[in-house]
């Protein structure tokens, strides 16, 4: 049993936002280590990143969230791992299967195709429409 997160909540939980304390009160229930691919933690770095571009945190904040995920990694509360073999050719076959009816994003269904591809059996996300996607495909969306 694995847990996989995507960056919205990753961010929930790095950066204080409205979700923040709903991704704290997870991660305590969570199965650790939370699975990141190589493709998440840039999409996270970048995220932050863009947090300070538009002028949503303050430099020190940045900081400070960037400090915080490099202790989770050392500390192994997040394991990134490689994009899995076979990642793209799992979402198109996603992305025919569920976005006629989904209306689903790409990312969000790389994301759900890592977590697949992974063996994780939980996923995190805040996102709405991920969230379906995950559950549709038989993934734990607490």
């Amino acid at each position: 049993m694995s847990t996989y997160a995507d960056t919205s909540f990753l961010v929930s939980l790095y950066v204080l936002d409205g979700n923040s304390a709903s991704a704290s009160a997870q991660m305590k229930q969570a199965k650790l280590p939370i699975l990141l691919t190589a493709f998440g933690e840039l999409e996270l770095t970048n995220a932050i990143a863009l947090r300070l571009f538009r002028k949503e945190l303050l430099p020190s904040k940045v900081k400070a969230a960037r400090a915080f995920l490099a202790k989770d990694l050392v500390d192994g509360v997040l394991s990134t791992r490689p994009l899995p073999v076979g990642i793209f050719e799992r979402a198109k076959q996603l992305a025919h299967k569920r976005t006629p009816q989904l209306g689903t994003r790409t990312l969000d269904i790389l994301h759900v195709a890592s977590a697949l591809l992974l063996q994780a059996n939980t996923f995190y996300t805040f996102d709405r429409n991920q969230k379906k996607l995950a559950a549709a495909e038989g993934l734990l969306v607490p």
